[in-house]
């Protein structure tokens, strides 16, 4: 199989490349050559630029499959389909789990759960922007491909090689022990999916040739955030006390932590994934890999959550 995969050497698209090769597929880059040149070194590469419009490099050759990872609005994929056209079998789009409603969805909703009203006046990317933009490229993408179109939509993706750093805040500071700020409640659900998972879903969709729309949840079983910190602790041998302090108390997005008001959307189905071959790695093996490489690139600066001396200060009122 020849897949061109449209930005692939970040976090997701990275994953998604390697498992493409795992599975002898014959694979494409395209994307600016600025981030991991160093990456895939066997792998040719096309270069353009999504947001200057530049998918020249697109426009001979064929694949049989492209998977997008780039397209954040109607634009992008608007002109990377008009370059690739008919010279594409499947197009597998990544979106999101933020297309959907977010009142009046109860636990397990599935891929048909309503969806918000697509946006194509804006190309500004805000927390109110983001999904209904992703929304009209799920609907330009199945527009112009119809059976050929497949969306995968995950909720928050996890592993190594993370810029977002969500989960390897808490495992970094898990594993230094002692009494552990959680702006929020303990019992808050959490959904995270191992970029690897995501990966082999998309792919296995490829292989099979399989069409619609799929959510990419995970861990394997339903944790809390109280589960997941203490999962952490034990992967790193440490012990821990996690002490509920008021979500006001800390910056907004904390990393992990949503409102009551957005449980629901912690506790997605996976089942239509799980039944089209999506694995489940256990949190403790995405949390020690994450720990191992948060650990080899030298535990560099996060840029959110909370200092040690933050965290101190907020602990010393409980």
């Amino acid at each position: 199989m020849r897949i061109l995969v449209l930005g692939g050497t970040s976090f997701v698209g990275r994953a998604v490349v390697n498992d493409a090769l795992r599975t002898g597929a014959e694979v494409t880059l395209f994307g600016r050559g600025r981030t991991g040149p160093e990456l895939f070194p066997n792998v040719p590469r096309r270069i353009g630029d999504r947001d200057t419009g530049d998918y020249t490099a697109l426009r001979d050759d064929r694949w049989d499959a492209v998977v997008d990872v780039s397209g954040y609005v109607p634009r992008h994929v608007r002109q990377a389909m008009g370059a690739l056209g008919d010279r594409v079998g499947r197009y597998l789009f990544i979106s999101s789990q933020a297309v959907y409603v977010r009142a009046g969805v109860g636990p397990g909703s599935d891929e048909d759960t309503p969806r918000r009203p697509p946006v194509r006046d804006t190309e500004e990317l805000t927390e109110e922007t983001y999904g209904p933009l992703k929304a009209a490229c799920e609907d330009d993408v199945s527009a112009r491909y119809g059976s050929q179109a497949t969306i995968v939509r995950p909720g928050k993706v996890v592993g190594p090689h993370d810029a977002q750093n969500g989960l390897t805040y808490w495992a970094r500071r898990a594993a230094r022990g002692g009494r552990v700020a959680l702006p929020g409640r303990a019992e808050q659900p959490v959904q995270v999916i191992d970029s690897r998972d995501l990966a082999r879903l998309a792919v296995q969709l490829l292989v099979d040739d399989r069409p619609g729309a799929f959510h990419a949840v995970g861990p394997a079983e339903p944790t809390t955030m109280a589960e997941l910190i203490n999962t952490c602790a034990r992967v790193a041998g440490s012990q821990v006390e996690v002490v509920p302090v008021p979500a006001e108390a800390v910056p907004p997005f904390f990393p992990l932590i949503r409102p009551e008001s957005m449980w629901s959307t912690q506790q997605r189905s996976p089942a239509r994934a799980r039944a089209a071959g999506m694995p489940a790695t256990p949190l403790a093996v995405t949390v020690a890999d994450v720990l191992a490489w948060d650990r080899e690139r030298g535990e560099t600066p996060l840029g959110h959550g909370l200092s040690p001396e933050e965290e101190a200060k907020l602990l010393a009122g409980t």
